[in-house]
């Protein structure tokens, strides 16, 4: 039988279609007012272009093959105008029969369904002005939490959440973009895509050097939240260096009865010879071990009367870490939140203490009782934060996602949205009042790469960022309140969220006598005391606000 590609859009319309005519793509009235589009079987054309409209609902479609369920797609399919177009690869589906089902529901407008295109190929050149000069974005479509990062053979693997058939949160899939150097990154495609069981939500990576999952030795093994009706954890594996990974039979290797449970992160700890997992669940976060990465046994939980609980507890990440000197080192638990973070919304809180492979305690309750904690990063726009496994010289790298849940869905942004922030190294430090606190500082790869620009600071002081156009961010440092605040209120477009708006404030530990500034097209990071104090800021400036000045107060 001749084979050919069926594309059956539905949509429930309350008027008389009017279809363009075309060679390839020739839309049918079907029954119910929905339509279909047939392509002929010997089409080469590489790609189904969607048109999508960001401000309308979202249509579910489903790619069926050989009467299979492949995809299972939630679209802003165009009703009034066309803000641009994502594709739908159709090499992979070529030669079975292929049927695509979208239910709208009532679809009163039509002028966009002649906007349907097949393609040989799809514009991924850069057409924002806010993308990015050296921070990691998607080359098209929407980004959120980095996952599953690890380091092999001189090169950083960087896996995200991902949605490539818009420039809004959906459709998630871990997609995979490598680099030599933590700057320059390349797009490796769609690595993890949904399946039966849901959605690919977060999750983490490790090398599996001793083979003991049985999928040989140096396998890298990945485990992420399948999210469907129901969260639950499931395994994938590599052996070709994690370009691509094959779905463990057994999915899913961890279940539970409640509703938000997700984003594991496992390690290896060397002091028990096995292997270790994080896993947010609800308000807390539980421990678990293994021998193998398939059968885990909950060890313990932490965290259900301690830190912020202002929202639900995601991206865990368990480490230990020393100060610069080597002479302290202390486990740290780190545990993002959204919404509660200190300047609102999304934020990366973290716990000092101690772990012994089975419980995780702090050093003091009462620094994290009564819904006080202590944040990585005080700027509204670091969230998600987690460390690549098996990074080199014992380091401990971190990425962390450069937005907030406020207005993430929201910036002046259509062909991407979201960056992720520079890497970073924590470490341990002492402030003034003895205590130990964590800090964060740039990892060594920016080093003497002119990316940053360093400031002297003698007391209480405005540093003014400034382009020609007089947009500006400043931050004041108050030295007798031994705060650093943060005003982007003149920082360029900003009315796309009233929460956008809003200055932040960090506590500064150790007197401020230097800041290190990182500023890209539409981002700030600030480190002061070389990452005594952070801040992460996005900024949607004409040009960038590269004018450094001082003003002592």
């Amino acid at each position: 039988m001749k084979k050919r590609f069926f594309v059956a859009i539905c949509f429930a319309l309350s008027s008389v279609l009017n279809f363009a005519a075309d060679k390839n793509v020739r839309p049918e009235p079907l029954a119910g007012g929905n339509i279909a589009i047939r392509i002929d079987a010997n089409e080469q054309s590489k790609y189904l272009l969607l048109p999508i409209e960001e401000k309308a609902d979202e249509a579910r479609m489903q790619i069926i093959v050989n009467n299979d369920l492949r995809r299972n797609l939630y679209v802003r399919l165009a009703r009034g105008h066309v803000d641009y177009y994502m594709p739908v690869l159709l090499d992979e589906f070529r030669g079975n029969e292929i049927t695509v089902i979208t239910h709208v529901g009532d679809y009163a407008k039509t002028a966009c369904m002649s906007e349907f295109k097949l393609s040989d190929s799809f514009d991924k050149s850069n057409k924002e002005a806010f993308r990015p000069a050296f921070h990691h974005t998607p080359v098209y479509g929407w980004m959120n939490d980095p996952n599953g990062m690890f380091y092999l053979d001189g090169k950083w693997h960087l896996f995200f959440q991902y949605n490539p058939y818009g420039s809004m949160w959906g459709n998630m899939n871990w997609a995979h973009a490598t680099s030599i150097d933590l700057i320059n990154w390349n797009d490796e495609g769609i690595a993890i895509a949904p399946d039966a069981l849901g959605s690919i939500f977060s999750g983490s990576c490790v090398v599996d050097k001793e083979g003991t999952a049985g999928f040989g030795e140096g396998a890298v093994v990945a485990l992420y939240t399948s999210a469907g009706d129901v969260q639950c954890q499931s395994l994938a594996y590599s052996v070709d260096g994690g370009q691509t990974f094959t779905k463990y039979a057994g999915n899913p290797i961890l279940t539970s009865d409640i509703p938000d449970f997700r984003d594991p992160n496992m390690f290896w700890n060397e002091d028990i010879k096995a292997w270790n997992l994080i896993l947010a669940c609800g308000q807390e976060m539980r421990i678990y071990s293994s021998p193998d990465l398939k059968n885990w046994k909950e060890e313990s939980s932490f965290g259900s009367e301690l830190g912020c609980h202002g929202g639900v507890w995601e991206c865990p990440d368990l480490m230990k870490i020393s100060t610069l000197d080597g002479k302290t080192s202390k486990w740290v638990l780190f545990c993002n939140i959204n919404p509660g973070g200190p300047a609102g919304g999304s934020a990366t809180q973290y716990f000092i203490g101690n772990f012994d492979g089975h419980t995780f305690t702090v050093d003091s309750e009462s620094r994290y009782a009564n819904g006080n904690s202590l944040w990585q990063d005080y700027g509204k726009d670091h969230y998600a934060t987690v460390s690549f496994s098996n990074a080199p010289d014992g380091r401990h790298t971190m990425i962390a996602w450069m937005s907030n849940w406020q207005y993430a869905n929201d910036v002046p942004t259509m062909q991407y949205r979201s960056a992720n922030s520079i890497a970073r190294e924590p470490f341990l430090y002492y402030g003034a009042d003895k205590q130990l606190y964590m800090g964060s500082r740039p990892s060594p790869e920016y080093d003497n790469k002119g990316l940053d620009k360093n400031v002297k600071i003698k007391g209480s002081c405005k540093i003014r960022l400034s382009n020609d156009e007089g947009q500006e961010m400043v931050f004041t440092y108050d030295q007798k309140a031994m705060t650093l605040t943060c005003d982007r209120s003149k920082s360029g477009i900003k009315d796309f969220s009233a929460d956008f708006d809003v200055n932040a404030v960090a506590p500064v530990r150790n007197k401020l006598t230097s800041l290190r500034i990182f500023i890209d097209n539409s981002s700030i990071e600030l480190f002061g005391n070389n990452g005594e104090v952070v801040m992460t800021s996005l900024v949607f400036p004409n040009s960038p606000l590269k004018n450094v000045k001082i003003e002592k107060l």
